[in-house]
């Protein structure tokens, strides 16, 4: 230790996660539930880091519990540390569990297709580069990424986010209208954009940006007419149940549909799109590492 540096009191990695957690909910009953501790245990955990801080962190009352000011300045600061720290764990877990020496973590908006699994299982096997799965929000298939919680993400394009490259795109895909079979338009062999405008279109919830959102479920029809989109979803399978529902449609891809096959739905081609669905392998520019180059080349084969 160089002279006049301070010596720091132990502090643990329980205590940490454990302010942190209670910063989450505000009850130490939850707290403790949630960690699998004792609520002494957590309580002890808390007044034993406020010990080392020299400073009370968080403010107890017969009613309630909240963070000092410096409570929540100090857990703002110290979040991120843990996080990487915690996923720094995982991924050791997950190299020692799989034989691998590195490992990628990679996340899905929908579906993980065969191909793409017998592509991770390449990687492993030729680059010993173990891939873990991680099932994200609907729509939000960057925030993950940019807060470098994943590595990549395989999830619909476009992407116009200087921050994310687009390390491999997959081939375009025809894009279907999920409804029920029972919709008046069910018959049809097709559906036209026109069309659109007769059916309550579902869209994404989440933090993708408003263009990538406009292209799961455009505003408008060419012509102008307003599309209805009076719901919200998170995962697909919410989404082919409400459109099963007979209330709401559905834009979708290819593959989505001949992998859902289900007697309450109809999936109609749509006539007239100017671009195909298309996924990508997205990652963080200032992230690009040579396993994602790796999976990419293997993708590409």
């Amino acid at each position: 230790m160089s002279r006049g540096t301070p010596a720091l009191n132990p502090v643990h990695v329980q205590q940490i996660e454990c302010l942190i957690t209670l910063a989450e909910e505000l009850h130490f009953g939850r707290t403790a539930e949630r960690l699998g501790y004792t609520q002494s245990r957590a309580s002890q955990l808390i007044a034993s880091l406020e010990s080392h801080v020299g400073a009370r962190l968080v403010e107890r009352t017969s009613r309630r519990v909240s963070l000092t000011p410096l409570g929540e300045q100090f857990v703002a600061e110290v979040r991120p540390t843990y996080r990487a720290l915690a996923t720094s764990f995982a991924r050791a877990r997950g190299r020692a569990k799989h034989g691998a020496l590195q490992e990628l973590s990679v996340g899905f908006t929908g579906m993980v297709y065969e191909e793409i699994v017998r592509t991770f299982r390449a990687l492993r096997d030729a680059q010993g580069v173990a891939v873990r799965i991680h099932d994200l929000p609907l729509g939000s298939p960057f925030a993950a990424v940019l807060d470098g919680e994943i590595d990549a993400v395989i999830a619909e394009l476009p992407v116009h986010d200087r921050e994310l490259t687009v390390g491999f795109r997959f081939p375009p895909q025809d894009q279907f209208v999920a409804l029920s079979s029972e919709h008046p338009l069910a018959d049809r062999a097709t559906i036209g954009l026109e069309d659109l405008a007769h059916v309550d279109l579902l869209h994404r919830i989440g933090e993708a940006p408003d263009y990538w959102k406009a292209a799961r479920t455009p505003p408008v029809t060419p012509s102008g007419s307003p599309i209805t989109s009076s719901t919200g979803i998170t995962t697909l399978q919410q989404g082919l149940g409400l459109a099963a529902s007979g209330r709401h449609a559905m834009l979708v891809c290819r593959p989505v549909a001949e992998h859902n096959n289900r007697s309450d739905l109809r999936y109609l081609p749509v006539v007239g799109l100017e671009r195909s669905s298309q996924l990508g392998l997205i990652w963080r520019t200032d992230r690009t590492a040579p396993p994602l180059r790796a999976l990419a080349a293997l993708l590409a084969d």
